[in-house]
């Protein structure tokens, strides 16, 4: 690759300095309130989910996937952005019942055990994001086998990191402004390169509508939207920061444009496939190697733009999972929440957990590039994490039915894990498929799985139901959640 990308690295990185604003309290930093304590619009939220959920290795997934199916695997990977709508509705939800984090909700409805689990697959999400999105620019810097390769990934881990160590949720999402507007000029861009080329109704009847043609990675997406969404912090955290009903509506529109623009980067790939670029590596970078130096600068400022909106999205959110989920911002937290670790508390208890805070980042930010060492593959960090929580999606669906009910969390969410890791150790019965697609195992990982967490959710619910002594408890038990919930 040519040498000045680096110059771009270093411009972009610069520019978002510039912008950040910095905040100086912990309601600026892992809230994201300006220093009169006002949050941010709808339209800057709408713009922030946006660009914050269109990853550099979504882009990356969407043009490989166009490449290999077609128009139809575009629109399998644009699946998960509904994904948005339906977490914005589900939170809408629990907001309205006076909780006012995921934390606090799952400590309230299930126990502090099932909020422990759900911590460590939000950790174990962001610590994914991380090199997922680091590894795809540091493609466009040299081969994954070259130590450029990691040097690069370090060099825009680090630019990412100063700016976000500077402003926090704050300057993560103000920066999406800029970087939602760059996105779109330089997606209309590398289009204008590629249409004219293919013709749009050559781009747009590729594929075949099959399960072996790509249908079935789009039915694993929607098997996954109502638990997906729920591990990825970078999304959840910013349903807390405004007021719900303008939450909801941001949401909407961003799950809308969110995956509109999914399909659009798929072109791309469908571009690679028409044009006979075929060969090692990612499809993008095959594009921009065909195309010259002028498409070199501007691919490599779109991947690294999308995954600075991501890392920095990532950054907040360690920090506000551990100052805030987890220390309770020292006594702070608005709704009165302790934190599920009482030793972290102390350290958060002089400045609302702004130090420790950043602290998380840094530690996060080296312990994250550690995957580039093993060159570990991006698109199963989207589709196996999205298996292995298969767990949650009874909870956010059916707790406003019931009283607290931690056996049915833990049952359901260990279930939906044991069939995540089956599926990376390669212990999946290789005759378990449900069609002959290169996903027919992934879809009957989570068609099954997705039954048997809801079987034994239904299991920790009889559990539960068990322990009362009466017939009448056990109907309370179940008439709960029609009174319990706030108006």
């Amino acid at each position: 690759m040519h040498s000045w990308v680096w110059g771009v690295l270093g411009a972009y990185t610069a520019l978002l300095w510039v912008v950040a604003p910095r905040a100086t309290s912990h309601r600026g930093f892992l809230w994201a309130r300006s220093p009169d304590g006002t949050p941010p619009s709808t339209t800057l939220l709408t713009a922030s989910v946006v660009v914050s959920w269109i990853f550099a290795k979504s882009i990356t997934n969407a043009a490989n996937l166009g490449e290999r199916a077609g128009l139809v695997g575009g629109l399998s990977y644009a699946a998960w952005y509904l994904s948005i709508p339906i977490a914005g509705l589900l939170i809408f939800r629990i907001r309205r019942a006076g909780h006012e984090g995921l934390i606090p909700f799952l400590t309230d409805r299930f126990g502090p055990a099932s909020a422990v689990l759900f911590s460590l697959a939000i950790l174990v999400r962001l610590f994914n994001e991380v090199w997922s999105n680091t590894a795809v620019v540091a493609s466009y810097f040299a081969p994954a086998t070259s130590g450029l390769h990691i040097a690069a990934a370090l060099a825009f881990t680090g630019g990412v990191l100063l700016y976000t160590l500077k402003g926090g949720l704050r300057a993560s999402i103000f920066t999406d402004r800029l970087q939602v507007v760059l996105a779109a000029v330089l997606l209309v861009t590398v289009l204008a390169w590629v249409l004219p080329r293919d013709g749009g109704a050559r781009l747009l009847t590729t594929g075949r509508w099959t399960l072996s043609g790509g249908l079935d990675l789009l039915l694993v997406a929607l098997l996954q939207t109502t638990s997906y969404p729920f591990h990825d912090p970078v999304l959840t955290d910013r349903a807390f920061v405004i007021e719900p009903r303008r939450m909801l509506k941001a949401y909407v529109v961003a799950g809308v444009l969110g995956g509109a623009a999914i399909v659009l980067y798929s072109l791309l790939g469908v571009h690679v496939k028409l044009a006979g670029l075929a060969g090692p590596g990612d499809a993008p970078v095959r594009l921009v190697q065909a195309l010259g130096a002028g498409a070199v600068a501007v691919v490599s400022l779109l991947m690294m733009n999308s995954a600075g909106a991501c890392l920095d999205s990532a950054f907040s959110a360690i920090a506000r999972h551990v100052s805030v989920d987890l220390a309770g911002e020292g006594g702070l937290h608005p709704s009165g929440f302790r934190g599920l670790l009482a030793p972290l508390r102390g350290w958060g208890r002089r400045d609302g957990g702004l130090r420790l805070a950043r602290w998380s980042m840094v530690t996060f930010a080296l312990l994250g590039n550690l995957p580039l060492l093993w060159r570990a593959d991006i698109l199963k960090a989207t589709t196996i994490s999205g298996t292995m929580v298969l767990g949650l999606a009874p909870a956010f669906l059916l707790w406003r039915w019931h009283r607290r009910a931690p056996s049915a969390f833990v049952l359901s969410f260990l279930t939906g894990l044991t069939v995540g890791i089956l599926a990376v150790a390669g212990l999946w019965p290789s005759t378990w498929k449900l069609g002959n697609g290169s996903s027919g195992a992934l879809l009957a990982q989570n068609a099954f799985g997705l039954l048997a967490c809801f079987a034994v959710y239904g299991l920790g619910l009889a559990l539960e139901t068990a322990r009362a002594p009466s017939a009448h408890r056990t109907a309370a038990f179940f008439a709960a959640g029609f009174t319990e919930s706030r108006p």
